[in-house]
C-alpha cells in the first residue's frame, strides 16, 4: 500500500503552490483582514474557479475535471500553506461533496456545474447556538418545501449563495438544499478570523429541497463531514508546515547574545515538537485520503483520527510560531498571527476536536463490538 501522491500529483502541488504565491500573498490576506466591508478575496475566487480547483473532484459530465479526491487533498493543502480567504471549504469540501452523494440527478445538473465554475458559493448551517445539535434540540424545520428556523455561526454565510441546512421535516432530520435568496435573512458575526466570513442565518419560508432520503439527516451529515474532515486535515498540515518554515526561518536570523536563537536548546525543543505533530498530522491525513479515494470502509476512523491530528498539530504549530518569534510575534506587523486565526477557525468549522475524539471512540467501539 503506497502512502503517498504520484508524480503528476506532486506536480500539481507544485504548481498550486506557484501560482498562490502569486496571486495570495499575505498582504493580499491582509487586505481582507483589514477591510470590514471586504468578506473574502474575490478576485482569488475568480482565479481559483479558472484553474478548474472548485471542480477537480466533479465529474466531467458536470462540468468539473474529473481528477479525485486525492487532487483535491493536494490542493487542500496549498489553500492551507497560504492561509487563502475564499470560502473554498463550506464550497468544495461541503456543499460540492453533499451533492454529489446523495443529490438527484436534476440537483447535480442545477449546482454542479455552476460550482465548478464559481459562480456558487457554498455554506453550512447545522448549529443552531452553543452545544451539540441533536434531534431533541433541533428547531429548524421544513413544511410544504418551506424552511424557517435560525442558524449560528455559519462560516460562508454572509457571502453564500447556497446553503446545506440541517432541519426537521414531518419530525424526521433531513438535510437541505436552500438558496439564498428570498425568505432569507442575513446578520453578520464578529469571529476571531475576519478572513473567512461568518453570520446568523434566519429562515421565514425559505424554498428548501431536500437531499437524500426521508429521515437521513444526521447519517448523510456524518457522511459528508467525514469526507470533508480529510480535506480539512490537508489544510490545516499545510498551514502548520508553514508555520514551521516561519519559526525556523525566524530562529536562524535572529541574534541573541551574539548567537543564532536556533541554536538554543529551547528553541530546538520547540521546531522538534513541531515536526513531531505536523509528520503525526501528515499520516493520519495520508489514511484519511487513501479511505476518501477508495470509499473504504475505514473513512468513519480515519477521518476522525485526522481532524484530530491535524486540529492539534496546526494549533499547536501556530501558537508555537509566535513564541518563536518572542516579542514581536505578538505584534499585528508579523504574520504569525494569520495563520493563528486561521487555526482556531479551522478547528471549529466542522465540530471542534473533542467532538471527533467522541466520534472516534465510538466508531471504533463498534467495529471491535462487530
Amino acid at each position: 500500500m503506497n502512502f503517498d501522491f504520484s508524480d503528476d500529483q506532486k506536480h500539481l502541488a507544485g504548481e498550486a503552490r506557484r501560482f498562490l504565491e502569486a496571486n495570495c500573498s499575505t498582504a493580499a490576506v491582509r487586505k481582507v483582514l483589514d477591510d470590514d466591508k471586504k468578506a473574502f478575496d474575490e478576485k482569488l475566487w475568480k482565479a481559483v474557479a479558472e484553474q478548474g480547483w472548485l471542480g477537480a473532484a466533479i465529474p466531467e459530465e458536470h462540468g468539473g475535471l474529473g481528477l479525485g479526491h486525492l487532487e483535491l487533498c493536494v490542493i487542500a493543502e496549498e489553500l492551507g500553506r497560504a492561509v487563502a480567504p475564499i470560502p473554498f471549504a463550506s464550497t468544495v469540501y461541503f456543499l460540492a461533496e453533499a451533492v454529489m452523494l446523495a443529490g438527484s440527478d436534476a440537483q447535480k445538473a442545477a449546482l454542479l456545474p455552476k460550482i465548478a465554475a464559481g459562480e456558487v458559493v457554498g455554506c453550512v448551517a447545522t448549529s443552531e447556538g452553543p452545544g451539540t445539535v441533536s434531534a431533541a434540540n433541533l428547531q429548524a424545520s421544513v413544511s410544504g418545501g418551506k424552511l424557517t428556523g435560525t442558524k449560528l455561526p455559519v462560516t460562508d454565510g454572509d457571502i453564500a449563495t447556497h446553503a446545506l441546512v440541517l432541519a426537521k421535516e414531518n419530525g424526521q432530520p433531513g438535510l437541505f438544499l436552500v438558496e439564498l435568496g428570498g425568505g432569507v435573512k442575513r446578520e453578520p458575526l464578529q469571529t476571531l478570523d475576519p478572513t473567512r466570513d461568518a453570520a446568523r442565518l434566519t429562515f421565514s419560508g425559505a424554498s428548501a429541497e431536500r437531499l437524500g432520503a426521508a429521515g437521513e439527516g444526521f447519517a448523510l451529515l456524518e457522511q459528508v463531514t467525514d469526507r470533508a474532515a480529510v480535506l480539512l486535515a490537508f489544510e490545516q498540515t499545510g498551514g502548520a508546515d508553514r508555520c514551521l518554515e516561519m519559526a525556523k526561518a525566524y530562529a536562524l536570523e535572529r541574534y541573541a547574545f551574539g548567537r543564532v536563537i536556533a541554536s538554543y536548546q529551547a528553541i530546538k525543543h520547540k521546531l522538534a515538537d513541531i515536526y513531531v505533530k505536523n509528520e503525526l498530522a501528515r499520516s493520519n491525513a495520508y489514511y484519511g485520503a487513501w479511505a476518501l479515494n477508495t470509499n473504504a470502509p475505514e473513512l468513519p476512523v480515519a477521518a476522525s483520527a485526522a481532524r484530530i491530528a491535524a486540529s492539534e498539530a496546526y494549533w499547536f504549530a501556530a501558537k508555537e510560531n509566535i513564541q518563536t518569534h518572542g516579542g514581536i510575534g505578538f505584534t499585528w506587523e508579523v504574520d504569525a498571527h494569520l495563520f493563528y486565526r486561521r487555526s482556531r477557525q479551522l478547528a471549529l468549522v466542522a465540530g471542534a476536536p473533542r467532538v471527533w475524539k467522541e466520534r472516534l471512540v465510538s466508531h471504533l467501539e463498534r467495529r471491535n463490538a462487530a
